[in-house]
């Protein structure tokens, strides 16, 4: 049987379009391999949210051909595939296909078309705005939790963002189908599912809107975590707003990308509100979910951002106290509508923006986490954490907590005492354990 290795970057959407790979494959008698140097294909599923992401894709498949054997086939897939198409096989002669994230059911096709007598290359990097994989079912890791995406493409035009032109126009799946997944999933055993879109609150299948969803997930018997990621500030609702606090399992931690805390920058990304109404939607979050979590994305460096701009950024981060964020210095992005913008930020001065910016987040963010420690949670052990004999759990609220336990506590839920924190993750104690002293590191 041949033998597939597919290896992912990116988002939790490219995690789950992999699994989707693997059921189209696996069907036609495919069989994964973790090994490159065995693979008779190879697939690399890329990401083109920034520059950085294309160009660690690019040294990498610069080593993978370095393993490809006569008649094995490499291959691109996913939004940096869409976003270059064939001029990707004239970048990288050793590339024989290039396949978009609506040309997955194609790939059987192509690989055999590769692997044949003449071997052909192709790029398929078609829209299909009927493609949803809904009679492919996907193959997961065997675990606690699974990513379930209800939402594919973005209608939303953010004049940074190139994801509207690698993932299509936006559509839902139905309702009905996504709760058949989870049922299927909650039968096998998971018990966390985190849904994913684009723009995940914005969730609409012509009848039901994403509180139906949020709800109908949630009453799934067997699931008892609830998770989504990413929603976009503007589309909660108020009957989003309340189906997060009325659904027991949807987890008390959001991800509300902010970009910038200036309205004037927040208009020339096209982002659909000014500081005032994030500043509104946050209050309402933690109005009607107590102790919410909240973590964020941020841009520095916005072609025309000036220190009165980022400045505006340093009060809104200080002001919603976020429990984290992720900050990146802008990247500019072929296509897209902010290249054409005047006054671009010197990257220098970026660097700086983005330095004071980071620093404030991890000193907000341990103040936080120094708050936490004596306080018991549950936590979902996830597996055995990457450095020493510990396991990692997360919480509701998202926080990562390291406590030593058992293998066979691999999937469980643990009650917790968080008994000191490097400022970014915590160590814990099952509650049942003597106490231990707190320990900030």
């Amino acid at each position: 049987m041949p033998r597939i290795y597919i290896e992912t970057y990116g988002c939790q959407m490219n995690v789950a379009d992999a699994e989707l790979m693997l059921g189209v494959l696996e069907r036609e008698g495919y069989v994964r391999t973790t090994d490159p140097g065995e693979a008779d294909v190879t697939l690399v599923n890329t990401c083109a949210v920034r520059d950085h992401a294309e160009q660690k894709v690019l040294s990498r498949l610069g080593e993978l051909k370095g393993y490809k054997r006569p008649g094995a086939v490499l291959g691109v897939v996913g939004c940096m595939a869409q976003r270059l198409g064939a001029r990707l096989l004239e970048r990288v002669p050793q590339v024989d296909l290039v396949i978009g994230p609506d040309g997955y059911r194609g790939l059987p096709e192509l690989i055999a078309r590769a692997r044949g007598e003449g071997g052909e290359r192709a790029a398929d990097v078609e829209f299909r705005d009927w493609e949803h994989y809904e009679d492919v079912p996907p193959v997961r890791e065997t675990g606690a939790s699974a990513f379930v995406t209800v939402q594919r493409g973005c209608d939303y035009r953010c004049t940074f963002c190139i994801v509207p032109m690698t993932r299509g126009p936006e559509r839902s799946r139905k309702l009905s189908d996504v709760v058949r997944e989870v049922q299927d999933l909650a039968a096998g055993g998971t018990t966390e599912v985190t849904l994913l879109g684009q723009t995940v609150n914005s969730y609409h299948d012509g009848t039901h809107d994403f509180a139906d969803l949020l709800r109908a997930v949630g009453r799934v018997a067997g699931i008892r975590r609830v998770r989504f990621t990413s929603p976009y500030p503007t589309d909660f609702s108020d009957r989003v707003v309340a189906a997060l606090a009325e659904t027991p399992a949807v987890c008390e931690h959001v991800h509300l990308p902010v970009q910038s805390g200036s309205s004037r920058v927040l208009k020339r990304m096209l982002r659909r509100y000014d500081r005032a109404r994030y500043l509104a939607v946050v209050a309402a979050l933690r109005r009607a979910v107590p102790g919410i979590a909240l973590t964020t994305d941020i841009i520095v460096g916005f072609p025309g951002e000036t220190e009165e701009d980022f400045q505006e950024t340093l009060s809104l981060v200080e002001e919603v106290g976020f429990d984290d964020a992720y900050t990146f210095k802008y990247s500019p992005r072929e296509g897209t509508p902010a290249t054409r913008l005047k006054d671009a930020v010197a990257d220098d001065t970026a660097g700086e923006r983005l330095q004071r910016l980071v620093a404030l987040v991890r000193r907000l963010a341990r103040q936080k986490n120094v708050a936490l420690i004596g306080t018991s949670h549950e936590v979902l052990v996830e597996g055995r954490a990457k450095r020493g004999d510990l396991l990692q759990g997360r919480t509701r609220t998202n926080k990562v907590a390291l406590l030593a336990g058992p293998d066979r506590w691999i999937g469980t839920y643990q009650s917790v005492r968080l008994t000191g924190t490097t400022g970014s993750t915590f160590s814990a104690r099952p509650v049942e354990s003597p106490q231990e002293l707190a320990v900030v590191g």
